[in-house]
């Protein structure tokens, strides 16, 4: 009961003296709201990499293949696959599902006489099953396609060739090189993502074996698989090196979307505890000024200490009575700075369109770091209240 008469009497001081108390308690809002802020929109910014990295699940598996010969590698020749080579392994190995070899060709394209920027791929129909592309208009490239002078375009650059022609370019003959292929589809939007280091939005998909007779150099070294959801990565990664890397000279490279995922989230914490102790330096300064603030009423109110302890109120009464007063500003001023932080990190996830999300930790972080704060720096000016010789005091007065 002592506690809360306590408390009660200091939010009647703080009320009494209104001005003095907004000044400190703005102090700690603000820190409260940048530490809240900071943090809740460090999180939003990782969950949104995070959601569009999970679009196209955790069971993924991308091989490149490289030459391990120094030679060959400053002479631009690097070692590669057939067709049938990368497609059975899916039989080979229970956990492999799916099985995507592609080219990557950088050749011109050319739309109606002008040149347009883009990547050009060979791929096969599994390619968009494992990268889950949606088809706006027409079809993919099929298994049938073979050698046929086929191509599916992107969204980005089918919204550059309406630009040019002003009519759909589905049926519309798209130059690749030398060669004259037909565009059968367009690809709807599809999220770009790191896994893959092509944009599909802004590339030019072919036949994969049409792609291999476009040029000399022209060879499969990226393989997508898709895995069983409880396959184990490092079993997969040794078996697929033990089917394909049969020459002394070829070096495979694996990149996992789990471990891709883990190394995200390992750096997701650590930007969160650096966002948290930049926007704890604010906190700080806001809980200096309660600790100044509280200090200018200990003077002023000297006479109201000596009164107190002269009929009867011990040393640990005023302190706690100080002390409480400066944990009520904390407490009013962290639950004011919560509430305007998390309105920021939703200003911030509407205006970069991401999808908010409401995470417990930067909140009750935020709040209950503020309440330290005002602990801390509200003994202080407790114990100097707390000291003050009652006669002395009065006298003084």
């Amino acid at each position: 009961m002592k506690y809360i008469e306590h408390a009660r009497e200091g939010l009647n001081n703080l009320y009494h003296c209104k001005l003095r108390s907004l000044l400190a308690l703005l102090g700690v809002l603000v820190g409260t709201a940048s530490v809240v802020a900071m943090v809740l929109g460090g999180e939003l910014a990782t969950n949104e990499a995070l959601r569009q990295f999970k679009s196209l699940g955790t069971d993924l598996l991308a091989v490149a293949i490289q030459s391990a010969n120094e030679q060959d590698v400053s002479s631009g020749k690097l070692e590669s696959i057939s067709l049938s080579q990368a497609l059975a392994l899916t039989e080979q190995h229970d956990n492999i599902l799916q099985a995507a070899p592609y080219t990557q060709l950088f050749q011109p394209v050319m739309y109606e006489g002008e040149l347009v920027p883009s990547v050009v791929l060979g791929v096969t129909h599994h390619f968009a099953n494992i990268l889950r592309i949606r088809m706006q208009a027409g079809r993919f490239i099929s298994l049938f396609d073979q050698y046929e002078f086929y191509c599916v375009i992107g969204q980005g650059l089918y919204q550059s060739l309406k630009k040019i022609s002003f009519h759909e370019p589905v049926g519309q003959a798209l130059q690749i090189g030398k060669h004259i292929f037909v565009i059968v589809g367009v690809a709807d939007d599809w999220p770009e993502n790191s896994f893959i280091y092509t944009n599909i939005n802004h590339a030019v998909m072919v036949p994969l074996l049409a792609s291999t007779v476009m040029g000399n150099q022209v060879k499969i070294r990226n393989i997508l698989l898709q895995l069983a959801p409880d396959a184990d990565i490092d079993g997969v990664e040794k078996k697929v090196g033990e089917s394909i890397n049969s020459a002394a000279d070829k070096q495979l490279m694996f990149r996992s979307a789990r471990e891709l995922i883990a190394k995200m989230q390992m750096q997701s914490h650590i930007l969160t505890i650096f966002l948290g102790l930049i926007g704890s330096v604010s906190l700080i300064v806001g809980g200096i000024g309660v600790m100044n603030i509280m200090l200018v009423s200990v003077v002023e109110r000297r006479r109201e200490i000596g009164i107190r302890m002269a009929v009867g109120a011990t040393r640990g009464d005023i302190g706690w009575l100080f002390l409480l007063e400066a944990v009520m500003l904390s407490l009013l001023g962290g639950m004011a700075g919560v509430v305007l932080g998390i309105f920021i990190a939703y200003g911030m996830a509407k205006i970069s369109h991401w999808e908010f999300t409401l995470f417990l930790f930067p909140p009750l972080a935020g709040f209950s770091v503020s309440v330290l704060v005002g602990i801390f720096f509200g003994c202080y000016p407790a114990v100097v209240a707390a000291r003050c010789e009652p006669i002395e005091v009065l006298r003084m007065e």
